[in-house]
């Protein structure tokens, strides 16, 4: 009897010292592991911060998919980059965007930009804003 009972103890307490199934990710409270983001197969998410205007980029197989968490901007999209460089794999900034769209963002809106659009931030001095990313590679 008394196996009997320590063998259904031990079973039971198995799935609270199990390790996580792979690929499984939880954040708490949004924040990542380690203040880093994760890579997946096809996808990574990150946590991103800005407190600055940014550079006009292009993501050439990957889709950008914003969550905005904290604060405001301007994100300027479309059109085309003026002076484009490639500087990695697949990514490019230039000096500015001809043409485009410019979109006022705030906490709660979501937004999605295919890969080859390109996409600045405008914030305004003493402003920031955070927001979860997600990140999508083409097929």
């Amino acid at each position: 009897m008394k196996t009997r009972f320590s063998i259904i103890l031990a079973l039971s307490l198995f799935p609270l010292i199990a390790a996580d199934p792979a690929g499984f990710v939880v954040w708490p409270k949004g924040v990542p592991p380690g203040g880093k983001g994760a890579k997946f197969e096809n996808h990574a998410l990150g946590l991103s911060h800005r407190d600055k205007s940014g550079v006009p980029e292009l993501h050439e197989k990957q889709t950008d998919i914003f969550v905005i968490q904290s604060g405001e901007a301007e994100i300027l999209v479309g059109g085309e980059i003026v002076s484009p460089e490639t500087t990695g794999p697949g990514e490019v900034k230039g000096a500015s965007i001809k043409g485009g769209v410019r979109k006022s963002l705030a906490p709660g809106d979501v937004v999605h930009i295919p890969a080859r659009m390109p996409h600045q931030f405008f914030l305004e001095p003493g402003k920031q804003i955070t927001y979860f990313t997600v990140k999508v590679d083409s097929l």
